[in-house]
C-alpha cells in the first residue's frame, strides 16, 4: 500500500487531499515538529537524506517534492480527470503551475514570514530597532513589491474560468492551494484579490479537502 510520511502542519496536506481526490487508499505515518525550531524531527532522515515531508512510498519507490509526487501520483492513478492527458494541450500549463507553486509563488511568502520573525524575535534591546529596521526594509523593498506582482499576476489568471487549468478543478489547483492560502494568510492584500480569496473558498469545500484534514489534522499559515 501507498505510504505518506505526513509532518504536521505542512504542504504534504496536499498529497493526502489528491490521494482522497483519487480515492487511492494510503497508510498514513504522521510526524510531529520541534515545538521550539519547528523542523521535522530526525526520523524523517531515515525516509528521505533531506528529512522534510512530504515524502511517500509507493512500490519501493520514495518520492519526494510535492509537485514531483503529485505528477507521479496522477500518471500512475489518474485517468484524465484531474490532470491533462501528456498529448493534451492544456497539459502544458497543467506542468507550469505545479512548478510555478513552489518555484515562484512561495519564495516570497516564505521571505515574508521570515522578515515578520526577524522583527519580533527575542534579542538584547540595543538590537532590535535594528533588526526591525533591517526587516522592514526588507519586506518593503523588495518582498511586498514581489508579493504584490506575483499575486496580481494569479489573480488575473484565475478571472478567466476560476481554476488554473481550464474550467474544471484539477491537481494543478491542489498545488496551488497552499500558497494561495498562505497569500490570503500573510500578504494583507485579501480584499484586492477578489478571485484567490474566491478559490481559496472554493477549494476548502471539496469534500475530499475535508477528508485530508480529517485525516492529516488542521494547519495554519499564519
Amino acid at each position: 500500500m501507498l505510504t505518506v510520511h505526513h509532518l504536521n502542519n505542512s504542504r504534504s496536506q496536499r498529497v493526502l487531499w489528491l490521494l482522497e481526490e483519487l480515492d487511492v487508499p494510503y497508510e498514513l505515518r504522521k510526524y510531529q515538529r520541534d515545538p521550539k525550531t519547528m523542523l521535522a524531527p530526525p526520523e524523517l532522515r531515515a525516509i528521505h537524506p533531506l528529512g522534510k515531508s512530504p515524502v511517500i512510498e509507493d512500490d519501493g519507490q520514495i518520492v519526494a517534492e510535492s509537485g514531483a509526487i503529485i505528477e507521479y501520483l496522477v500518471d500512475r492513478y489518474d485517468t484524465g480527470r484531474l490532470a491533462p492527458l501528456p498529448d493534451m494541450p492544456e497539459r502544458l500549463r497543467f506542468t507550469y503551475w505545479l512548478h510555478y507553486a513552489e518555484g515562484s509563488a512561495m519564495p516570497p511568502l516564505l521571505l515574508k514570514l521570515v522578515a515578520s520573525r526577524i522583527a519580533t524575535a527575542p534579542m538584547p534591546f540595543f538590537a532590535k530597532p535594528i533588526a526591525r529596521q533591517i526587516a522592514n526594509k526588507l519586506q518593503s523593498t523588495f518582498v511586498d513589491p514581489q508579493l504584490a506582482l506575483h499575486l496580481n499576476y494569479v489573480n488575473n489568471e484565475l478571472a478567466q474560468t476560476g481554476w488554473f487549468v481550464g474550467s474544471e478543478f484539477s491537481a494543478a489547483d491542489i498545488q496551488m492551494s497552499f500558497p494561495m492560502e498562505a497569500a490570503m494568510a500573510r500578504s494583507g492584500l485579501r480584499a484586492k484579490l477578489p478571485h484567490i480569496a474566491a478559490f481559496v473558498k472554493r477549494v476548502q469545500q471539496r469534500p475530499a479537502y475535508r477528508r485530508a484534514l480529517e485525516r492529516g489534522g488542521p494547519y495554519t499559515l499564519g
